[in-house]
Order: structure tokens, then sequence, then C-alpha cells
């Protein structure tokens, strides 16, 4: 099974320079450790964890902005690595806020 079919992508508003989606990552997911390339400009992404599996999906970023409760995360994407560890149980659902200046 491909790692994306465990990974639920809703949009809610999509623009060049804006993006809001409801992502749900399923059990035995995980993200590995990269960064997103932006080209010239500035990726900040603001994720607020909406649910957490029961064991795993941890967040990590080499450098965030800010970290809340480790439940609100703004960083910027395109310059740290980040990642989120393998979801034992349970479902990760987040509501994530892209901005691209």
């Amino acid at each position: 099974k491909p790692l994306m079919a465990k990974v639920l992508n809703h949009p809610i508003f999509s623009s060049r320079r804006f993006a809001i989606n409801v992502v749900t990552y399923q059990e035995g997911h995980r993200v590995l450790e990269h960064n997103d390339p932006m080209g010239a400009g500035r990726y900040f992404k603001f994720n607020v964890v909406l649910k957490k599996p029961e064991q795993g999906g941890v967040f990590w970023a080499e450098k965030v902005i800010v970290n809340l409760f480790n439940r609100v995360y703004f960083f910027r994407p395109d310059k740290y690595m980040h990642s989120v560890s393998k979801i034992g149980k349970g479902q990760r659902k987040l509501l994530s806020i892209a901005v691209y200046i």
C-alpha cells in the first residue's frame, strides 16, 4: 500500500499564496523528515492539531516559530526539516494554513 493512501486532504480554500486544508493521517502513517523548497519566496505553515492519535504521530521540526501545548505550530517548512512519527494507534487530524509570501 502506498503511504499517501493513508492521508485524507480536505481543501477548504486555495489560492496562489494561501491555502487552508483539513488533513487526516491514518493509523500506520508517518511523514519522513523533509523540507518543502518553494523557490524565491517565504513559506509559512500554521498547523493546529484537532485530534491527536492515541499513540505516535508526534510532530518534529528543526525550528518552530511558535509551539503551543504541542498542538499549535507555526513554522517555516521551506527552511527547516520536519517530520511526523509513525501513528501507532488512532488518527491525527489537523487544520493546516499555508501562506506563501
